[in-house]
């Protein structure tokens, strides 16, 4: 893209800073992950009340970035989270309620028979933000740090509650110009 794509202007602001007000309701704290970017997302992250996580070594991937917000997690003592991608569209905020509401309904079901992870679905395809649970959480800690959350993800496929939403923006990615000139173009028509 040229340039670090959750400072990309979205809906009057950036992708950044819609991701964590439109979290901000359903969370009860917002964490970011930066890493060679973080201060350059630090006024962004700190003026909307949120938290900065800082991957000192990112060249190791965006599951390293991952484990480490998964980690403060649970060194906060949470037991949940929400998990989104901050270089893309935000979920819209009913696609949220939709997957935390979901995602609450597990507390009433037989633990043999709990998802452990809600992912929302678009279209035939999985996408962000999602909602996992404290044990998808220890299994993404304990996986080789060479996995990644899609292999994860497909060693637990029995656990993960697979959630069709309205929202395109819970699958869409921007990797070129082109690509965003897009989304733009679509959500002006919307």
């Amino acid at each position: 893209m040229g340039q670090d794509k959750a400072l990309l202007p979205w809906d009057g602001h950036t992708f950044l800073s819609v991701t964590i007000d439109r979290l901000m309701p359903y969370s009860q704290m917002v964490m970011v992950v930066g890493g060679a970017n973080s201060e350059k997302l630090k006024p962004t992250i700190y003026s909307r009340g949120a938290y900065l996580v800082v991957n000192r070594q990112p060249e190791r991937g965006q599951f390293s970035s991952l484990r480490l917000g998964l980690q403060e997690v649970l060194n906060r003592g949470r037991d949940a989270a929400i998990v989104a991608l901050v270089d893309r569209p935000p979920a819209s905020a009913a696609a949220i309620e939709k997957l935390i509401d979901v995602f609450k309904s597990q507390s009433e079901v037989a633990e043999a028979q709990a998802k452990w992870a809600v992912v929302p679905e678009h279209a035939g395809r999985h996408g962000h933000p999602i909602v996992i649970s404290r044990e998808m959480i220890e299994c993404l800690l304990k996986a080789d740090a060479t996995s990644n959350a899609r292999e994860v993800e497909h060693a637990n496929q029995h656990r993960i509650q697979y959630l069709p939403v309205e929202d395109a923006n819970v699958v869409a990615n921007v990797n070129t110009p082109e690509e965003y000139a897009q989304l733009k173009q679509h959500a002006a028509k919307s």
